[in-house]
């Protein structure tokens, strides 16, 4: 009977040593001590996956528990969601641009259409992923300032150039509007942009590889500046 009880005391032992080294479902709190830098990149790389992959509207509840800190520890890196969302935009939408492209476009020693193979190869890359695309679209949905401020920022710049190269080559005019000539650079950009919409959101599933896309969008743009300029009154 002894050994029998002694058995059965192991056997309770040992269930409740699994039981306590066993995490509790939901258990979520990080115990690892981190720099406050630290802490606050880590959040910042899962807030970016987390605000790709369900929108901006999403609550900072369930965003600390993606990044396995508690809500108080989220706002102590953040004070709050839209400096969040800033830093967001700051680290990963705007900072993966590089300023060394706009040197590289205005380089007249090189050919445009090598120049803009270049460019749009890189920036597809780079620039066009999967969650930067996800979340540049839930950001416009949302009405968050994310996507207007990209483009004054960055694209209006970007734009500008490529149609003063263009017409620099092409030994036409361009039109005084500002506007006018955004739009023309659009009708390249636009198109890598939607290439990479249909890749990496509509899941389209051609075979064709990309670079070979981009050259085809990039020689159809520049044979057409010229009547694009003559187009406009």
């Amino acid at each position: 009977m002894q050994a029998k009880s002694d058995l059965l005391a192991a056997k309770r032992q040992d269930t409740a040593t699994k039981t306590k080294d066993k995490p509790r479902t939901g258990q979520r709190r990080s115990t690892t001590r981190m720099s406050a830098a630290d802490r606050r990149a880590q959040i910042l790389g899962k807030a970016f996956e987390f605000f790709s992959e369900y929108g901006l509207t999403a609550q900072t509840r369930a965003l600390a528990d993606a990044c396995g800190v508690s809500q108080r520890l989220l706002y102590s890196a953040f004070p709050n969601k839209a400096a969040l969302i800033n830093a967001v935009y700051e680290s990963n939408i705007a900072g993966p641009f590089k300023a060394i492209w706009f040197v590289q476009l205005r380089d007249r020693s090189v050919p445009l259409e090598q120049r803009l193979r270049q460019f749009y190869g890189e920036y597809y890359d780079t620039i066009l992923t999967r969650g930067w695309l996800r979340l540049f679209l839930y950001a416009s949905l949302a009405e968050v300032e994310m996507a207007p401020t990209y483009i004054a920022d960055i694209i209006r710049n970007l734009l500008d150039i490529i149609i003063e190269e263009a017409a620099f080559e092409a030994g036409i005019a361009l039109p005084d509007s500002p506007e006018l000539r955004r739009e023309m650079g659009w009708a390249l950009h636009g198109n890598i942009s939607h290439l990479a919409i249909r890749r990496h959101i509509y899941n389209d599933s051609t075979t064709l590889p990309v670079k070979r896309v981009i050259a085809m969008h990039v020689v159809a743009f520049l044979a057409g500046v010229p009547s694009m300029a003559n187009s406009i009154e």
